[in-house]
Protein backbone atom coordinates (compact mmCIF):
# COMPACT_ATOMS: atom_id res chain seq x y z
CA UNK A 1 0.00 0.00 0.00
CA UNK A 2 0.87 3.64 -1.11
CA UNK A 3 0.46 6.84 0.53
CA UNK A 4 -0.14 8.99 -2.59
CA UNK A 5 -1.11 13.14 -2.77
CA UNK A 6 -2.62 13.60 -6.20
CA UNK A 7 -3.00 17.25 -7.65
CA UNK A 8 -5.13 18.30 -10.29
CA UNK A 9 -5.04 21.47 -12.51
CA UNK A 10 -7.44 23.61 -13.48
CA UNK A 11 -7.93 21.79 -16.90
CA UNK A 12 -8.84 18.38 -14.93
CA UNK A 13 -11.17 20.03 -13.48
CA UNK A 14 -12.68 21.92 -15.24
CA UNK A 15 -16.53 20.45 -15.81
CA UNK A 16 -18.48 18.73 -13.47
CA UNK A 17 -17.55 15.74 -15.96
CA UNK A 18 -14.04 16.50 -15.48
CA UNK A 19 -14.68 16.78 -11.53
CA UNK A 20 -16.43 13.09 -11.73
CA UNK A 21 -13.38 11.68 -14.12
CA UNK A 22 -10.91 12.32 -11.44
CA UNK A 23 -13.70 10.91 -8.54
CA UNK A 24 -12.84 7.74 -10.44
CA UNK A 25 -9.45 8.25 -10.51
CA UNK A 26 -9.33 8.84 -7.02
CA UNK A 27 -11.28 5.73 -6.37
CA UNK A 28 -9.88 3.32 -8.45
CA UNK A 29 -6.56 4.62 -6.04
CA UNK A 30 -7.92 3.60 -2.98
CA UNK A 31 -9.99 0.88 -4.41
CA UNK A 32 -6.19 -0.74 -5.35
CA UNK A 33 -5.93 -0.77 -1.21
CA UNK A 34 -3.44 2.82 -1.65
CA UNK A 35 -4.69 5.84 0.96
CA UNK A 36 -4.95 8.83 -1.24
CA UNK A 37 -5.04 12.62 -0.49
CA UNK A 38 -6.13 15.19 -3.70
CA UNK A 39 -5.23 18.79 -4.31
CA UNK A 40 -7.13 20.87 -6.52
CA UNK A 41 -6.78 23.76 -8.70
CA UNK A 42 -9.82 26.27 -9.35
CA UNK A 43 -12.06 25.31 -12.09
CA UNK A 44 -10.46 25.90 -15.54
CA UNK A 45 -10.80 29.65 -16.33
CA UNK A 46 -11.94 30.39 -12.65
CA UNK A 47 -9.21 32.42 -11.83
CA UNK A 48 -8.91 34.89 -14.43
CA UNK A 49 -12.68 35.43 -13.86
CA UNK A 50 -12.53 36.44 -10.33
CA UNK A 51 -9.86 39.04 -11.11
CA UNK A 52 -11.96 40.15 -14.10
CA UNK A 53 -14.43 40.80 -11.37
CA UNK A 54 -12.07 42.37 -8.92
CA UNK A 55 -10.75 44.81 -11.71
CA UNK A 56 -14.05 45.77 -13.08
CA UNK A 57 -14.76 46.88 -9.01
CA UNK A 58 -11.30 48.51 -8.42
CA UNK A 59 -8.07 49.16 -10.75
CA UNK A 60 -5.83 48.62 -7.42
CA UNK A 61 -7.47 46.49 -5.12
CA UNK A 62 -6.64 45.48 -1.85
CA UNK A 63 -4.16 42.30 -2.35
CA UNK A 64 -5.52 41.36 1.22
CA UNK A 65 -9.17 40.98 -0.37
CA UNK A 66 -7.95 39.49 -3.59
CA UNK A 67 -6.42 36.80 -1.61
CA UNK A 68 -10.02 36.38 -0.13
CA UNK A 69 -11.29 36.28 -3.16
CA UNK A 70 -9.19 33.98 -5.11
CA UNK A 71 -9.27 31.58 -3.02
CA UNK A 72 -12.86 30.92 -3.64
CA UNK A 73 -11.99 29.27 -6.59
CA UNK A 74 -10.17 26.04 -5.16
CA UNK A 75 -12.89 26.26 -2.62
CA UNK A 76 -15.63 25.72 -4.98
CA UNK A 77 -13.46 22.25 -6.78
CA UNK A 78 -12.66 20.54 -3.39
CA UNK A 79 -16.09 20.18 -2.52
CA UNK A 80 -17.62 19.51 -5.57
CA UNK A 81 -14.64 16.95 -6.05
CA UNK A 82 -15.56 15.58 -2.77
CA UNK A 83 -19.36 15.09 -3.28
CA UNK A 84 -18.02 13.79 -6.54
CA UNK A 85 -16.14 11.07 -4.77
CA UNK A 86 -19.08 10.35 -2.10
CA UNK A 87 -21.70 9.66 -5.06
CA UNK A 88 -19.50 6.71 -5.84
CA UNK A 89 -19.91 5.47 -2.23
CA UNK A 90 -16.64 6.23 -0.79
CA UNK A 91 -15.97 9.17 1.95
CA UNK A 92 -14.37 11.92 1.66
CA UNK A 93 -13.54 15.27 3.38
CA UNK A 94 -12.76 18.67 1.63
CA UNK A 95 -10.53 21.12 3.56
CA UNK A 96 -9.42 24.36 2.66
CA UNK A 97 -5.94 25.50 3.05
CA UNK A 98 -6.52 26.75 6.84
CA UNK A 99 -8.00 23.75 7.53
CA UNK A 100 -5.57 21.65 5.67
CA UNK A 101 -3.34 23.65 8.14
CA UNK A 102 -0.77 25.14 4.93
CA UNK A 103 0.74 27.97 7.54
CA UNK A 104 2.47 30.69 5.33
CA UNK A 105 4.14 33.93 5.21
CA UNK A 106 1.56 37.22 5.64
CA UNK A 107 3.16 38.04 1.60
CA UNK A 108 -0.51 38.64 0.08
CA UNK A 109 -0.47 37.04 -3.16
CA UNK A 110 2.99 35.23 -3.33
CA UNK A 111 2.89 33.68 0.18
CA UNK A 112 5.34 31.25 1.05
CA UNK A 113 4.71 27.85 2.89
CA UNK A 114 6.26 27.85 6.28
CA UNK A 115 4.52 25.30 8.29
CA UNK A 116 2.37 22.43 7.22
CA UNK A 117 -0.09 20.71 10.30
CA UNK A 118 -1.46 18.26 8.73
CA UNK A 119 -2.95 16.64 11.42
CA UNK A 120 -7.20 16.84 10.15
CA UNK A 121 -5.53 15.60 6.42
CA UNK A 122 -4.18 11.89 8.69
CA UNK A 123 -7.16 11.86 10.63
CA UNK A 124 -9.35 11.62 7.88
CA UNK A 125 -6.99 9.15 6.22
CA UNK A 126 -7.42 6.70 9.57
CA UNK A 127 -11.00 7.26 9.05
CA UNK A 128 -11.01 5.85 5.62
CA UNK A 129 -11.57 9.19 4.18
CA UNK A 130 -10.10 10.79 0.79
CA UNK A 131 -9.21 14.08 1.93
CA UNK A 132 -9.35 16.73 -1.04
CA UNK A 133 -7.23 20.03 -0.09
CA UNK A 134 -7.62 23.30 -1.55
CA UNK A 135 -4.55 24.29 -3.65
CA UNK A 136 -2.70 27.66 -3.80
CA UNK A 137 -4.32 28.78 -0.24
CA UNK A 138 -2.66 28.91 3.14
CA UNK A 139 -3.23 31.09 6.57
CA UNK A 140 -0.72 33.51 8.16
CA UNK A 141 0.44 33.94 11.85
CA UNK A 142 -2.30 36.92 11.67
CA UNK A 143 -5.34 34.37 10.61
CA UNK A 144 -5.44 36.14 7.16
CA UNK A 145 -6.00 33.73 3.88
CA UNK A 146 -3.22 33.80 2.02
CA UNK A 147 -2.51 32.66 -1.51
CA UNK A 148 0.77 31.40 -3.03
CA UNK A 149 1.07 32.91 -6.20
CA UNK A 150 0.54 31.31 -10.10
CA UNK A 151 0.82 27.64 -10.03
CA UNK A 152 0.68 27.44 -5.73
CA UNK A 153 -1.03 24.47 -6.16
CA UNK A 154 1.52 22.52 -6.94
CA UNK A 155 3.24 23.79 -4.03
CA UNK A 156 0.56 23.13 -1.66
CA UNK A 157 0.52 19.30 -3.38
CA UNK A 158 4.17 18.97 -2.39
CA UNK A 159 4.18 20.50 1.05
CA UNK A 160 1.09 18.33 1.82
CA UNK A 161 2.94 15.12 0.83
CA UNK A 162 5.76 16.09 3.04
CA UNK A 163 3.45 16.58 5.85
CA UNK A 164 2.07 13.38 5.98
CA UNK A 165 5.28 11.47 5.08
CA UNK A 166 3.77 10.42 1.61
CA UNK A 167 5.65 8.23 -0.91
CA UNK A 168 4.80 9.86 -3.95
CA UNK A 169 3.58 13.25 -4.80
CA UNK A 170 1.78 12.61 -8.36
CA UNK A 171 0.68 16.15 -10.17
CA UNK A 172 -1.96 15.67 -13.00
CA UNK A 173 -1.65 17.97 -15.97
CA UNK A 174 -2.79 18.21 -19.45
CA UNK A 175 0.88 17.20 -20.75
CA UNK A 176 1.76 13.48 -20.42
CA UNK A 177 5.33 14.50 -18.45
CA UNK A 178 8.51 16.39 -18.59
CA UNK A 179 10.10 16.65 -22.27
CA UNK A 180 13.20 17.67 -23.84
CA UNK A 181 11.47 21.11 -24.71
CA UNK A 182 7.74 22.20 -25.39
CA UNK A 183 6.87 19.66 -28.11
CA UNK A 184 4.77 22.15 -29.61
CA UNK A 185 7.83 24.57 -30.60
CA UNK A 186 10.40 21.38 -31.12
CA UNK A 187 8.20 18.90 -32.45
CA UNK A 188 11.45 16.24 -32.14
CA UNK A 189 10.92 16.70 -28.24
CA UNK A 190 11.33 13.70 -26.14
CA UNK A 191 9.35 12.43 -22.96
CA UNK A 192 11.81 12.17 -20.10
CA UNK A 193 11.20 9.09 -17.65
CA UNK A 194 12.95 10.83 -14.96
CA UNK A 195 14.96 14.45 -14.23
CA UNK A 196 16.97 15.34 -11.10
CA UNK A 197 15.36 18.24 -8.97
CA UNK A 198 18.42 20.05 -10.12
CA UNK A 199 17.32 20.21 -13.88
CA UNK A 200 13.38 19.74 -13.55
CA UNK A 201 14.44 23.34 -11.07
CA UNK A 202 16.32 24.94 -13.47
CA UNK A 203 14.32 24.03 -16.30
CA UNK A 204 11.23 25.81 -14.39
CA UNK A 205 12.89 28.72 -13.51
CA UNK A 206 13.83 29.24 -17.38
CA UNK A 207 10.11 29.21 -18.45
CA UNK A 208 8.94 25.68 -18.34
CA UNK A 209 5.02 25.46 -17.21
CA UNK A 210 5.06 21.84 -16.37
CA UNK A 211 6.10 22.28 -13.02
CA UNK A 212 6.29 25.50 -10.78
CA UNK A 213 9.71 26.18 -9.73
CA UNK A 214 8.75 26.71 -6.02
CA UNK A 215 7.22 22.99 -5.92
CA UNK A 216 10.01 21.72 -7.30
CA UNK A 217 12.79 23.43 -4.80
CA UNK A 218 10.19 22.25 -1.90
CA UNK A 219 10.78 19.04 -3.11
CA UNK A 220 14.10 18.72 -3.23
CA UNK A 221 14.70 20.35 -0.04
CA UNK A 222 12.35 17.77 2.02
CA UNK A 223 13.03 14.91 -0.92
CA UNK A 224 9.48 14.74 -1.90
CA UNK A 225 9.29 12.19 -4.99
CA UNK A 226 7.30 13.89 -7.81
CA UNK A 227 5.69 12.15 -10.92
CA UNK A 228 4.72 14.74 -13.55
CA UNK A 229 2.16 12.53 -15.66
CA UNK A 230 -1.20 13.21 -17.60
CA UNK A 231 -5.10 13.52 -16.22
CA UNK A 232 -6.41 11.74 -19.69
CA UNK A 233 -4.31 8.61 -19.75
CA UNK A 234 -2.63 5.80 -17.72
CA UNK A 235 0.42 6.28 -19.32
CA UNK A 236 3.65 6.68 -16.83
CA UNK A 237 5.07 9.99 -16.41
CA UNK A 238 8.50 11.56 -15.88
CA UNK A 239 9.95 11.22 -11.63
CA UNK A 240 11.53 14.16 -10.41
CA UNK A 241 13.75 13.28 -7.94
CA UNK A 242 17.34 12.45 -6.55
CA UNK A 243 19.57 12.56 -9.24
CA UNK A 244 20.98 8.29 -10.04
CA UNK A 245 22.44 5.96 -12.55
CA UNK A 246 18.56 5.04 -14.01
CA UNK A 247 18.50 8.59 -15.10
CA UNK A 248 19.45 9.28 -19.06
CA UNK A 249 23.32 10.32 -18.71
CA UNK A 250 23.30 13.29 -21.23
CA UNK A 251 25.11 16.39 -20.78
CA UNK A 252 21.65 18.51 -21.13
CA UNK A 253 18.53 17.61 -20.11
CA UNK A 254 16.50 19.99 -22.07
CA UNK A 255 15.87 23.40 -23.74
CA UNK A 256 13.63 25.78 -21.96
CA UNK A 257 11.96 29.16 -23.16
CA UNK A 258 10.37 31.84 -21.61
CA UNK A 259 7.91 34.78 -23.54
CA UNK A 260 7.08 36.35 -20.65
CA UNK A 261 9.56 38.66 -19.73
CA UNK A 262 10.35 42.35 -20.33
CA UNK A 263 14.03 43.97 -20.69
CA UNK A 264 14.12 47.61 -19.34
CA UNK A 265 17.41 49.66 -20.11
CA UNK A 266 18.48 52.73 -17.91
CA UNK A 267 20.52 54.98 -19.83
CA UNK A 268 23.14 57.05 -19.48
CA UNK A 269 23.68 56.21 -15.82
CA UNK A 270 26.61 57.54 -13.59
CA UNK A 271 29.28 54.82 -12.90
CA UNK A 272 29.96 55.57 -9.64
CA UNK A 273 29.85 53.17 -6.54
CA UNK A 274 26.79 51.99 -5.04
CA UNK A 275 24.27 53.42 -7.96
CA UNK A 276 23.44 49.35 -9.01
CA UNK A 277 22.49 48.44 -5.48
CA UNK A 278 20.29 51.83 -5.24
CA UNK A 279 18.56 50.64 -8.26
CA UNK A 280 17.98 47.43 -7.40
CA UNK A 281 17.48 48.25 -3.91
CA UNK A 282 14.35 49.84 -5.14
CA UNK A 283 13.19 47.20 -7.96
CA UNK A 284 13.21 44.75 -4.83
CA UNK A 285 11.70 47.40 -2.53
CA UNK A 286 8.83 47.22 -5.29
CA UNK A 287 8.57 43.83 -5.40
CA UNK A 288 10.18 43.39 -8.68
CA UNK A 289 12.25 39.78 -9.46
CA UNK A 290 14.91 40.65 -11.24
CA UNK A 291 15.88 38.08 -13.49
CA UNK A 292 19.17 38.99 -15.96
CA UNK A 293 21.37 42.18 -15.51
CA UNK A 294 23.79 43.32 -17.90
CA UNK A 295 25.82 46.70 -17.47
CA UNK A 296 27.85 48.17 -20.35
CA UNK A 297 31.08 49.12 -20.36
CA UNK A 298 31.15 53.08 -18.95
CA UNK A 299 32.61 55.83 -21.70
CA UNK A 300 32.93 58.94 -19.84
CA UNK A 301 31.72 57.89 -16.97
CA UNK A 302 28.40 56.93 -17.96
CA UNK A 303 27.09 53.80 -18.52
CA UNK A 304 23.67 51.95 -19.42
CA UNK A 305 21.96 49.11 -16.94
CA UNK A 306 19.66 46.78 -18.77
CA UNK A 307 18.08 43.62 -16.58
CA UNK A 308 15.01 41.45 -17.28
CA UNK A 309 12.41 40.82 -15.03
CA UNK A 310 8.34 38.87 -15.60
CA UNK A 311 6.08 41.21 -18.01
CA UNK A 312 3.45 41.04 -14.54
CA UNK A 313 6.11 42.92 -12.68
CA UNK A 314 6.20 45.90 -15.36
CA UNK A 315 4.06 48.35 -13.84
CA UNK A 316 5.84 47.81 -10.80
CA UNK A 317 9.55 47.62 -12.30
CA UNK A 318 8.67 51.57 -14.00
CA UNK A 319 7.07 53.16 -10.84
CA UNK A 320 10.72 52.31 -9.33
CA UNK A 321 12.65 53.05 -12.03
CA UNK A 322 11.22 56.37 -12.68
CA UNK A 323 11.75 56.90 -9.14
CA UNK A 324 15.03 55.84 -9.44
CA UNK A 325 16.22 58.15 -11.97
CA UNK A 326 15.38 61.15 -10.52
CA UNK A 327 17.73 60.41 -7.87
CA UNK A 328 20.80 58.85 -9.43
CA UNK A 329 20.73 61.59 -12.47
CA UNK A 330 20.53 58.56 -15.02
CA UNK A 331 19.02 59.94 -18.96
CA UNK A 332 15.62 57.77 -19.36
CA UNK A 333 14.87 53.78 -19.11
CA UNK A 334 13.26 52.04 -22.30
CA UNK A 335 11.42 48.91 -22.24
CA UNK A 336 11.28 45.89 -24.93
CA UNK A 337 8.03 43.90 -24.70
CA UNK A 338 9.11 41.85 -28.13
CA UNK A 339 12.04 39.98 -26.07
CA UNK A 340 12.30 35.76 -25.22
CA UNK A 341 14.48 33.88 -23.05
CA UNK A 342 16.33 30.88 -24.07
CA UNK A 343 18.01 28.01 -21.85
CA UNK A 344 19.86 25.07 -22.23
CA UNK A 345 20.00 23.00 -18.59
CA UNK A 346 21.99 20.54 -17.53
CA UNK A 347 24.16 19.09 -14.88
CA UNK A 348 26.08 17.61 -17.01
CA UNK A 349 27.24 20.82 -17.69
CA UNK A 350 29.48 21.79 -15.06
CA UNK A 351 32.57 18.48 -16.33
CA UNK A 352 31.71 19.70 -19.75
CA UNK A 353 33.73 21.87 -21.62
CA UNK A 354 32.13 23.63 -24.87
CA UNK A 355 28.70 24.15 -24.00
CA UNK A 356 28.59 27.55 -24.54
CA UNK A 357 30.96 27.37 -28.28
CA UNK A 358 28.10 24.62 -28.84
CA UNK A 359 25.16 27.03 -28.44
CA UNK A 360 26.59 30.19 -29.67
CA UNK A 361 27.27 28.46 -32.96
CA UNK A 362 23.84 26.86 -33.17
CA UNK A 363 22.51 29.97 -32.89
CA UNK A 364 24.90 31.85 -35.03
CA UNK A 365 24.11 29.31 -37.61
CA UNK A 366 20.20 29.94 -37.23
CA UNK A 367 20.90 33.51 -38.01
CA UNK A 368 19.46 34.33 -34.35
CA UNK A 369 21.07 36.97 -32.70
CA UNK A 370 22.05 36.77 -28.93
CA UNK A 371 20.91 40.15 -26.71
CA UNK A 372 21.62 38.93 -23.99
CA UNK A 373 23.47 36.28 -22.20
CA UNK A 374 23.52 34.48 -18.31
CA UNK A 375 25.34 31.68 -16.86
CA UNK A 376 24.95 29.51 -13.82
CA UNK A 377 26.50 25.92 -12.75
CA UNK A 378 23.88 24.23 -14.96
CA UNK A 379 22.23 27.02 -17.09
CA UNK A 380 23.23 28.96 -19.93
CA UNK A 381 20.42 31.76 -20.57
CA UNK A 382 20.14 33.90 -23.82
CA UNK A 383 17.87 36.45 -24.67
CA UNK A 384 16.87 36.67 -28.33
CA UNK A 385 13.98 38.72 -30.25
CA UNK A 386 10.45 37.39 -29.46
CA UNK A 387 9.95 36.04 -33.27
CA UNK A 388 13.19 34.08 -32.90
CA UNK A 389 12.26 32.41 -30.30
CA UNK A 390 11.03 29.21 -31.88
CA UNK A 391 14.06 28.81 -34.80
CA UNK A 392 16.28 29.26 -31.38
CA UNK A 393 14.58 26.67 -29.37
CA UNK A 394 14.83 24.04 -32.61
CA UNK A 395 18.29 25.05 -33.20
CA UNK A 396 19.37 24.19 -29.25
CA UNK A 397 17.34 21.21 -29.27
CA UNK A 398 19.12 19.37 -32.56
CA UNK A 399 22.53 20.75 -31.75
CA UNK A 400 22.79 18.85 -28.30
CA UNK A 401 21.66 15.96 -29.86
CA UNK A 402 17.79 15.85 -28.17
CA UNK A 403 15.83 14.97 -31.05
CA UNK A 404 13.94 11.81 -31.34
CA UNK A 405 13.32 9.58 -34.20
CA UNK A 406 9.90 10.61 -34.74
CA UNK A 407 8.06 13.67 -34.26
CA UNK A 408 5.66 14.42 -31.39
CA UNK A 409 2.03 13.92 -32.69
CA UNK A 410 -0.73 14.61 -30.13
CA UNK A 411 -2.60 11.60 -28.53
CA UNK A 412 -4.27 13.32 -25.49
CA UNK A 413 -7.86 12.55 -25.02
CA UNK A 414 -9.59 14.77 -23.26
CA UNK A 415 -11.54 13.48 -20.50
CA UNK A 416 -14.83 13.09 -22.54
CA UNK A 417 -13.25 11.17 -24.96
CA UNK A 418 -11.42 8.75 -22.47
CA UNK A 419 -14.48 8.51 -21.04
CA UNK A 420 -16.47 7.21 -24.22
CA UNK A 421 -13.85 5.25 -25.30
CA UNK A 422 -13.74 3.38 -21.58
CA UNK A 423 -17.78 2.67 -22.10
CA UNK A 424 -17.50 1.49 -25.86
CA UNK A 425 -15.29 -1.05 -24.61
CA UNK A 426 -17.82 -2.22 -22.06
Amino acid sequence: MSLIVAKFGGTSVASPERIQMVAKRLVAMKEAGNQVVAVVSAMGKTTDELVGLARAISKNPPKREMDRLLSTGEQVSMTLLAMAIEVLGHKSMSFSGRQAGIQTSDEHSKAKIELVHADRIKQALDAGCIPVVAGFQGIDKNGDITTLGRGGSDTTAVAVAYGIGADVCEIYSDVDGVYTADPRVAPRARKLDAISYEDMLELSSAGSGVLQSRAVEFARKYKVVIHSRSAFSESEGTYVKEADSSMENAVISGIAHDTSEVKITIRDVPDSTGIAARVFSALANNSVNVDMIIQNISEDGRTDITFTCPEADLENAEEATKAVIETIGARDYVVDNNIAKVSVVGTGMKSSPGVSAKAFTALADANVNILLISTSPIRLSVVVAADQVELAVRALHTAFGLDSDKVFEETMLSAEELEAKKNKGR
